[in-house]
């Protein structure tokens, strides 16, 4: 792999740019390999990659059904913060948001960080609260969170409203070290790398079925013939569920559909991130200068990548309320992804009935925030077999022994 750099900008230049190589190679499959991971979104590429660079496993196949991050990666609002309330919580999205801090020097490749800090706004009596218990906790695991009056939320974001009919601005939990990241970045980057690491990352090939012998997994059926392994890790988002049934088990979890929209780029007004749990809406610029909004989950589940329309609807009603500048703006573009929720709005990193078989989901709208610190701590569980520290409390046996890490409220907007 050739690095990126300053003086390779000049190098090409200079050659009139013909010496630029293939960001990832897009190989035939192997007939087997040591770890196969089904799903090339981030999570997926994550895990891949972490497994290189900390276990020295490289003979690992990334296949996906469609193109690389086209999935929720490509889709997400690309905020990244770690004030959860629950200790595993906040162990594994702090780990995630420290990875990110150094991403881009790692795989050699910009992932447009931003550590622009993350603003939840506190709505009514009950997320003050409730705020202020997060603000706590997240003292006591090292997070460095803080509670803010109305007038330094004016302060820090100017354009908001204090004083809407419906939804006035109380306080909110400020994290200063959160922000975004360019979503496409964070999969390109880590594809390059497994890539350089000597990886295949095969795209436009679906597993259609899981094969096992004895209750041992030893290999996936795809459209580009059988392929055997010894691990099999699965990280499919919203089709969890589906992969699972072919393994022969059930995940608690459902998919439900997520929604997004961009307005037309504007000059920069707004230079943080903000959450708004009371109404179901988050609000970000965009390097490219859209307002990126993102709203909350649909009630029943779908598959459909596109979401109802008043969901959409309710979101923007209410965010024009607290930002007044945005009801002058068009919407550009509307999408949605595929989330897979489960019942206490925890992730699943998770051995299963079938030996060898291994499944992270159930990160519902939690997903891009979550990448490194996912791919670190299910990269291990692949690697031993077993789940370290990081991955041991997201098993998905705690829904039979009432173990939950029940982030349904604390973690703020849908999820």
């Amino acid at each position: 792999m050739k690095r990126y750099s300053a003086f390779a900008i000049a190098r090409e230049a200079l050659r009139h740019h013909t010496g630029w190589e293939r960001a990832w190679r897009s190989p035939e499959p192997k007939a087997k390999y040591d770890v196969i991971i089904v799903g090339a979104g981030g999570h997926g590429l994550a895990t891949a990659y972490y497994l290189g660079k900390n276990f020295g496993i490289t003979n690992v196949a990334v296949i996906e059904k469609g193109w690389l991050g086209g999935g929720n990666t490509g889709r997400n609002t690309t905020i990244i913060r770690s004030n959860y309330l629950q200790d595993p919580s906040a162990a594994i999205y702090e780990k995630s948001r420290s990875l990110y801090e150094t991403l881009s020097q790692d795989l050699n490749y910009n992932i447009m960080f931003s550590p622009r800090g993350v603003l939840m706004l506190a709505q009514t009596k009950h997320e003050i609260r409730g705020y202020k218990r997060t603000a706590h906790a997240n003292a006591l695991q090292g997070v460095p969170t803080e509670w803010i009056g109305p007038g330094k939320v004016k302060e820090i974001c100017p354009i908001i409203e204090l004083n809407g009919p419906r939804y006035p601005v109380l306080g909110g939990l400020w994290q200063a070290r959160g922000g975004t990241a360019r979503h496409d970045a964070v999969a390109w980057g880590y594809a390059r790398a497994c890539s350089d690491m000597g990886m295949d990352i095969i795209q436009k090939c679906e597993v259609t079925n899981v094969r096992t012998e004895g209750g041992k997994v030893v290999g996936v059926d795809t459209t580009k013939g059988a392929i055997d392994c010894d691990k099999l890790g699965g990280v499919v988002a919203g089709h969890s569920s589906v992969l699972a049934e072919m393994a022969g088990f059930r995940l608690p979890m459902e998919s439900v559909a997520l929604q997004a929209l961009v307005s037309e780029p504007i000059k920069p007004a707004m230079d943080i991130v903000v959450m708004a749990n009371t109404v179901h809406g988050y609000l970000s610029q965009s390097d490219k200068g859209e307002m990126v909004i993102g709203g909350g989950t649909d009630a029943y589940n779908n598959y459909t990548q596109r979401g109802s329309f008043h969901h959409a609807e309710e979101t923007v009603r209410a965010l024009i309320e607290t930002f007044p500048m945005l009801s002058r703006l068009k919407m550009l573009r509307q999408w949605g992804g595929i989330v897979d929720v489960t019942g206490d709005r925890s992730p699943m990193l998770t051995k299963t009935p079938v030996e060898g078989m291994f499944m992270n989901c159930g990160w519902g709208t939690g997903g891009f925030k979550a990448i490194p610190g996912s791919g670190w701590a299910f990269a291990e569980t692949l690697a031993k077999g077993e789940p370290g520290e990081l991955a041991a409390p997201f098993g998905m046996e705690r829904f039979i022994e009432g173990r939950f890490i029940d982030e349904s409220v604390a973690a703020g907007v849908a999820h």
